[in-house]
């Protein structure tokens, strides 16, 4: 006894020694606790699957719980901030239409134009003959367009009563599923069954026309911005860089806005081209099969091709309707559209693909949905301002977030 205790009272002078300390099973209330220890350990080691899970009503495998709720506040506050800026950016844009998408216009027509400028600029000639000579420019395509356009569409127009009664007359073959769901409408909305469909084709058209022509204030603010942006051009690039103060801020502006001027013009000359082929095209398949005013197709094939998707399908209905009016059956009037259907595909998927290549090459989807954005947002001209909108973004993009390569081995 005396030996267990002088074992018990002096186990730092045996530390390391397994003969100077007691064994576990001589103090059983330590055991108790040992073990109790070891099964909690264990429970907990385990994921606590000694515990019995409450079932979920969801398959989840292995949630992992939030460790940091403080940095998780911090980038949910980060990302709302940055949507409601984004919210009200777009509803200044769309408030302030009137004179933001006119100005817009001129700035996408300068940056355009200027390679001629430059090009004007080396051949010394002074910087307001040179504004003067492309503000002229612009303003002779404007009207030759709506001068070829304009009195085929007024003619039409004026003969919208019996356009609508000849149209009407032609698509007798559609009477039966017009029929049908002219039934459904009224057993689904009995209180309007006694009323017909009617359809004021002049007051469509004179909708349309007020929706595709600009406002004279929005023209009128289109061509001064144009003007003196085509005059101010230098200065205003220098202004845009001017303000960063960091070398290397500008020179990252300075760039930018020189690969946006080389992209903008070197895919929008190359799709004029083919744009001009486009036209070119409508314009002899409307004179071959007897369409009125091929010329004016011809245009309209042109302009309406700088919008993808929309520009030809509207082009498309403008032949079958005018066909519906000016041949005698329902399928003389489906040759024209048919045609151009064919045109528009072969130059969709085989003329502008070989032509433009991977340089310029645009992501469908994305054009579609910076199409149908700027459609919604700012009408017609927005739709002719997306691709290159869409242009400028990806440009400035890549110079802000550029893609990082792995570096190779020398």
């Amino acid at each position: 006894m005396a030996g267990r205790d002088r074992a018990y009272r002096s186990p730092r002078a045996g530390r390391g020694n397994p003969a100077t300390i007691p064994p576990m099973h001589r103090y059983p209330a330590m055991d108790v606790r040992n073990a109790q220890g070891q099964q909690q350990a264990q429970r907990l080691g385990n994921g606590g699957s000694a515990r019995r899970r409450p079932r979920l009503p969801l398959d989840v495998l292995d949630p992992l719980p939030v460790t940091a709720m403080r940095p998780a506040w911090r980038s949910a506050a980060q990302a709302a901030t940055i949507g409601i800026f984004i919210i009200l950016l777009f509803a200044a844009l769309s408030l302030a239409r009137p004179i933001v998408l006119p100005a817009a216009a001129a700035f996408v027509v300068t940056m355009m134009l200027s390679p001629l400028a430059e090009r004007a600029d080396g051949a010394r000639v002074p910087p307001l003959v040179t504004a003067m000579l492309l503000w002229l420019l612009v303003v002779a395509v404007f009207y030759a367009v709506i001068a070829l356009v304009s009195a085929p569409v007024v003619d039409w127009i004026n003969k919208a009563p019996d356009i609508g009664r000849s149209i009407q007359q032609k698509l007798q073959l559609l009477e039966a599923p017009l029929a049908a769901l002219r039934d459904m409408r009224n057993a689904l909305l009995p209180a309007d069954a006694g009323k017909g469909v009617t359809v004021d084709v002049v007051a469509v058209a004179q909708q349309a026309v007020s929706v595709v022509t600009p406002a004279a204030g929005e023209m009128l603010i289109f061509f001064v911005a144009l003007f003196f942006m085509l005059l101010g051009r230098r200065r205003l690039r220098h202004v845009l860089v001017g303000c960063f103060q960091e070398h290397a801020a500008r020179l990252r502006m300075l760039k930018i806005m020189n690969d946006i001027e080389r992209n903008l013009t070197g895919y929008l000359s190359v799709v004029a081209v083919i744009n001009l082929g486009v036209g070119f095209g409508a314009g002899i398949i409307a004179m071959l099969v007897g369409l009125p005013s091929p010329v004016a197709w011809g245009v309209l094939g042109f302009v309406l091709n700088f919008i993808p998707y929309i520009g030809p399908a509207v082009t498309e209905l403008g032949m079958f309707a005018v066909g519906l009016v000016s041949f005698p059956s329902l399928a003389h009037a489906a040759i024209a559209p048919l045609l151009y259907i064919g045109l528009a595909l072969l130059e969709g998927q085989f003329i502008t693909p070989g032509i433009v290549g991977r340089r310029f090459t645009l992501n469908p989807l994305t054009v579609f949905l910076s199409l149908v954005f700027w459609a919604w947002l700012w009408g017609p001209v927005g739709a002719f301002l997306a691709v290159p909108i869409l242009i400028m973004g990806l440009v400035a993009a890549a110079h802000l977030f550029p893609k990082h390569e792995p570096d190779l081995p020398d």
